[in-house]
Formats: structure tokens, sequence, C-alpha cells
């Protein structure tokens, strides 16, 4: 089967990027052909779980806002960002019928709270745009002289351009396995290694047993890798579940303070997760690789200075309550005085300096991660600067675009790293419809 523009991956980038080529062809009234190949019996698998199945698909932040959340070259995403900001993503689902609801911190959803209403409105945007779909279509390789791809069940497509759209490895139930760099590694391109991103941090004591399935592969990619399905011990029980509002965080090595957060926080199954904790995990797990012995800080009182707090303390209390749960109650809610008290054994007595000082370093020791089998994101990937930032084209493959989680892109919890995956989805259909065109003409 001969086809204009190949898109291989269906998720949020491929098929934005079909929405971009299929309707650029159709603006210009030309009958030029769109298929999009999912190796999944649907398209779109990871989005139906983004934001706990509600959604957050953007973040309407102005660029000079947004872009300190990118955590890789900003400047490489101007040119899409700007082709597809925040609120043209809200008119384009508008347009499918489903409205659009801003939170705390300028998070996007849709109105229903309903990710299927997203894949909904991005498939049939797609299709009533003229492109193909086609599903369980498993990609194995790509020809770098004809750009002939070859499927699994034996089905060859031969096409003029091709768009990699497959994701990373984040959430490999969903189909994202990798297959993206390693065809774009076979076309020429650098793949900058890879790491999960936006993850639970284990501390020390929280899993049992994590150190028997802790893997150490050649270039250390899972060293550090604590897998998220090991039970947790008693100390992990008793923080399971507690959340922690508007608190400070810090994480640091043995010598330095990597990074300061300040919000939400969440111990769950996996370890320690929420908005700060996933903003923090990158710059962890990164440094856990490099062999670094990590710690984090949590400042449960951050709008009190530590002398105050522990005047506070001093003062009397209830008559039967001078006792350290009768206080802690008085602190902090009971879920996280218990979680606390079970940290910190030594605080037999209410000695106001010394609990004082513990609420203001409530300290875990950090021993690891959970890896891709749920972290939320993949940073790594293709290297940006083999790729044209104005079209998503390759430098080194002429015909050959790339987009979404595949390129080395990643950003911070809060809708960013879906707008990206938008942007550059629909910036590379656009620029191969266009080429194609060109040529024609």
């Amino acid at each position: 089967m001969d086809v204009d523009v190949l898109i291989i991956g269906g998720g949020a980038a491929g098929l934005m990027a079909a929405c971009g080529a299929a309707g650029y062809f159709g603006n210009a009234g030309s009958a030029q052909t769109t298929v999009v190949l999912e190796k999944m019996p649907r398209p779109a698998r990871k989005i139906m779980i983004t934001g706990k199945g509600r959604c957050n698909f953007t973040n309407v932040k102005s660029w000079n806002e947004f872009s300190p959340h990118i955590r890789t070259d900003r400047n490489f995403l101007h040119h899409a960002f700007f082709n597809l900001t925040p609120e043209k993503m809200i008119e384009f689902l508008a347009e499918q019928g489903v409205e659009s609801v801003v939170e705390r911190g300028d998070r996007a959803y849709p109105a229903s709270y309903k990710a299927s209403d997203i894949v909904d409105a991005l498939e049939r945007a797609a299709t009533k745009a003229g492109a193909k779909i086609e599903c369980g279509k498993e990609v194995k390789s790509i020809a770098q002289e004809d750009y002939t791809v070859t499927c699994s069940d034996g089905t060859t497509y031969t096409a003029k351009t091709i768009i990699i759209a497959t994701g990373g490895l984040s959430y490999p139930s969903t189909g994202s396995t990798g297959d993206g760099y390693a065809f774009a590694e076979d076309l020429g391109h650098s793949i900058k290694t890879c790491f999960p991103s936006l993850t639970a941090l284990v501390p020390e004591g929280y899993k049992d047993n994590h150190s028997e399935l802790g893997l150490r592969l050649p270039k250390g990619l899972y060293n550090g890798h604590i897998d998220r399905s090991l039970p947790l011990t008693a100390l992990g029980e008793k923080l399971c579940g507690c959340s922690l509002k508007n608190v400070g965080v810090t994480l640091t090595n043995t010598k330095d303070t990597l990074r300061t957060e300040f919000g939400d926080l969440d111990f769950t199954d996996g370890g320690i997760e929420g908005p700060v904790g996933f903003t923090l995990s990158r710059d962890a797990v990164k440094s856990i690789l490099h062999g670094a012995h990590l710690r984090l800080i949590i400042d449960l009182k951050p709008g009190i200075e530590e002398a105050r707090l522990a005047a506070k303390i001093q003062a009397p209390t209830e008559e039967g309550k001078n006792n350290m749960p009768g206080i802690l109650k008085k602190l902090l809610p009971a879920g996280i005085a218990e979680a606390f008290l079970a940290t910190n054994a030594k605080l037999t007595k209410p000695a106001p300096k010394a609990l004082a000082k513990a609420l203001k370093e409530w300290t875990f020791d950090i021993c690891g991660f959970v890896g891709y089998e749920r972290c939320v994101v993949t940073a790594g990937g293709v290297d940006t600067r083999e790729v044209i930032q104005k079209t998503m084209q390759s430098r080194i493959s002429p015909g050959l675009y790339l987009c979404g989680e595949v390129l080395d892109i990643d950003c911070d919890t809060g809708g960013y790293n879906l707008q990206c995956a938008f942007c550059t989805g629909y910036l590379a259909g656009q620029s191969a419809a266009k080429s194609i065109l060109r040529k024609q003409s």
C-alpha cells in the first residue's frame, strides 16, 4: 500500500499528527492519504489513564510561564507551542464537542473529567479530517532507502513521508515499549539516555526486600529501580495513603541541595508521589543513576520559623494531654501524626526544640524509584539537535518527522507533557503534508 503520510503510533502525538496532515490536505482540496498504524487494539491507551482517568490534557499558562516547566531544551518547542497553543488546543477539542474546565495551577481538564472524551475527540477529529486509523498493526522495521514499513502481520506500506510518534517507555502495558527509539536509531538518529521521570521515589524501609529485585544493567539504566509490585513494610503501610498539603520539600545529596519545591505530596503504594514528589523525581532518578545517595526533607510547617514553633509546642497543654501523641494531634492531622511518630522513634518525650526541628526536617533516605512500569513520562530520547524545530523534520533522514515522547522532551507534571505531545504532533503532521504538496506543485 502506498501512503503519502504514514504515522507510526496512535497516541496523543500520533493522532494530532493525523489531524494536522489530513486537515492540511483537506484544506488544500487534495486527495493525499494519511494513515496511522497503532499496534494496540485501540488508539491512545495511555491518554485513558492520564490524571487518574480525569485527563489533565494541557496547561493554559503563557509561554513565559509554561516554558520553565520544560526540563529539556525549551527553545526547541517554541515554534510548536505557538503553532498550537493551549488555548488553541482547548478550541480544537470544543469543535469536537468536548468542553474544558481550568483548575488550580492552570490545569485544563475535560468538563466531564473523563479521559475517554479526549480520546474519542482526537480519534473523531482525525477520521473526520480524512485520516485512516489502523489498529493491531505493529511495525517491525522501516527500510531507509524507500521508507517501506513492514508490520508483524506481514503487511507492508511504502510511504512518501513517515512520522514516528510511538511514545517512550512509560506504562508499557499501553503499548509504549520504546520501538520508536530503535526505528530512529536505524534511520541514523542519536538517542539520549532514557530514564523514568515523574515517578514514585521509594524511601529506605518502605518496600519489603526491595534489594532482591534491584536490577543492574550494563549502562545503569535500572540501577535503583524498585518494582512497584513489591509489598509494603509495616512502615510503608503506616505512610501509604497519607497526603500532605502545602509543605516544603527539599531534595539533597551528601553535599548539595538539588531542588526545593512547595506544594502537595502523597505517600502511595509506590512511594512518595503527588505533584511535588513527581517534580523532584526527575532530578532524583538522574542522581541515583549516577550513584548519588539522596535524602528528601519535608518541612511540615513551612509557614512558621523553628524557634516560634518550639515556643508554641512549649505552651501549656490541656491536663493529661502533655504527651507526644497529644501534642502531635494538635499540630498534624491524625493520620500524619501517627506516621510521623513511627518514623521518629526517638521522640518519646515532648522536648519542644527537638520536636520543632523534626517537624521542620522530616527526613527520608531515598533508596530507589519506581521504573517504567508506572512512571508518567520517559526522559531522554531522540536528540532534538537532529530535528528541525520549525517543522519536526529530521535533519538526517529526509522525509522523516518525529514528535512527542520519542523525542528528548519531558516536563513537570501539570498538563505540560501532553501539550508538548499535541503541539509537536500537530506541527509534524502539517509539515509533512506541506512538504508533499510543495513537491507536487
